[in-house]
């Protein structure tokens, strides 16, 4: 009876380690190593390049004033749609139209003292004249004997004094004339300077990131660099500005398109296409790119596609579906192959080259094809790669059937000739 209660036990033990050997895959059919298995197809690869920046307007002003002063007028406020032409901003105009009235005046002042100038110079020109004949008549009367040497040397002393006077005249008209024109040039200035009291949109837009309110000062720009007191932008046309690391920018072209994810609009993808690429690490401008310690980056700029938030417009144009400054995430579609044999990324590894007899073997890459029950390892040329496949040039044929999982199991486990199981509950990767 005991010798029945052990057998008993050991059935139950020996039924309970085989219902978790086959759950655990220890019985599988040779004790191979567990894989999952994919089939080498003909697939479109899509190489891209992703990167996260900032979106900005298109086109966008940047409003300072030219002139200093207190703000007195400012008929425009943050989000405001406006008109080239409209007026943003006035600056107190009471000192500046003082300098075009003083301005005035010294030019009044100055056409007097040309006119006066010019007077002297008919009296210098008659007085020379007189002082000619004089000397003339001097002369006829010196051969004549009529008059003495020093009444002679009189006459023509007062000639030459008379010459020069005339000269001089003529002179202080030409200086005049140049104080004339320098009085008209600040003039102008000071006209100019009040025109600029009045500040005028250079284009249509609207008014975003307003930095002053009425009654505050503002620097001009003329003394030196100015106070920002406004930008207008231009809503309609968006862009996206973003970082592009050296190893990546020279797979992107202009043209290229990309897919948007913007961080306000959930489970949205937008369209955009690539239209302006940094020459240069550290170029200033609009194209500024960003260096750090760790790598170097290129601003790469891509125009956000209208048709693709057509649906977001507000249908009488008020309200933008973007705002500059809102973060992007872009994917930029730098190549495609369609129709081309690939299999999924995981699905290939590198291993050292022993056939080689270099002392510095070189690696080859390898995918492990299914042969019944065991693997072969077959060395590939591989291609283009998207996030899921990797193309193969050379190696392998269509319909072949690849291990395609676990990652570590294909990189560090597997050996040419191993046995293996093809673990039927786990998923193999999408077609």
């Amino acid at each position: 009876m005991r010798a029945l209660k052990i057998v008993g036990i050991i059935v139950v033990v020996l039924l309970v380690v085989v219902l978790i050997g086959n759950n655990k895959g220890w019985f599988k059919q040779g004790g191979g190593t567990p894989v999952t298995a994919d089939k080498v197809e003909k697939r479109t690869v899509v190489e891209t390049v992703t990167a996260s920046g900032k979106i900005y307007p298109v086109s966008q002003v940047a409003i300072a004033a030219e002139i200093s002063g207190e703000i007195v007028d400012l008929p425009v406020k943050e989000g405001d749609k406006v008109k080239e032409g409209d007026l943003l901003m006035r600056i107190n105009p009471d000192l500046y139209e003082s300098q075009v009235e003083q301005a005035q005046a010294a030019l009044d002042n100055t056409k007097a003292q040309l006119s006066t100038a010019r007077a002297r110079v008919v009296q210098a020109k008659l007085q020379n004249d007189n002082a000619k004949i004089a000397f003339d008549r001097s002369s006829q009367l010196l051969k004549d004997k009529v008059i003495s040497q020093a009444e002679y040397e009189q006459a023509q002393l007062a000639y030459q004094t008379a010459q020069a006077e005339y000269q001089i005249a003529q002179e202080s008209v030409t200086a005049m004339e140049y104080t004339v024109k320098s009085s008209e040039a600040m003039l102008k200035e000071m006209r100019n300077n009040f025109k600029r009291t009045a500040i005028y949109a250079p284009a249509s837009g609207t008014v975003v990131g307003l930095n002053k309110k009425k009654g505050e000062k503002v620097l001009g720009t003329i003394q030196m660099t100015g106070d920002q007191l406004m930008t207008i932008a231009d809503l309609t046309n968006m862009e996206i500005q973003v970082d592009v690391s050296e190893n990546d920018v020279l797979r992107i072209d202009v043209g290229d398109t990309a897919e948007i994810e913007v961080d306000a609009y959930l489970n949205r993808t937008f369209k955009g296409v690539v239209f302006q690429i940094a020459n240069s690490a550290g170029s200033s401008g609009s194209v500024l790119s960003a260096v750090t310690d760790q790598a170097t980056n290129f601003k790469v700029k891509i125009y956000i596609l209208p048709e693709s938030y057509k649906d977001l417009m507000d249908a009488n144009g008020d309200k933008y579906p973007f705002y500059p400054g809102m973060s992007a995430t872009v994917e930029i579609k730098t190549e495609v192959s369609r129709d081309v044999l690939a299999v999924p990324i995981q699905a290939v590894t590198a291993r050292e080259d022993t056939s080689n007899t270099d002392k510095n073997k070189p690696v080859k890459e390898i995918v492990f094809l299914m042969d019944g029950d065991k693997v072969k390892e077959v060395t590939v040329e591989t291609g283009l790669q998207d996030d899921a496949y990797i193309v193969i040039k050379k190696g392998l044929s269509e319909g072949d059937r690849i291990v395609s999982g676990p990652y570590n199991t294909i990189t560090n486990v597997l050996k040419d000739g191993d046995p293996v199981s093809v673990d039927k509950k786990k998923v193999e990767p999408k077609k």
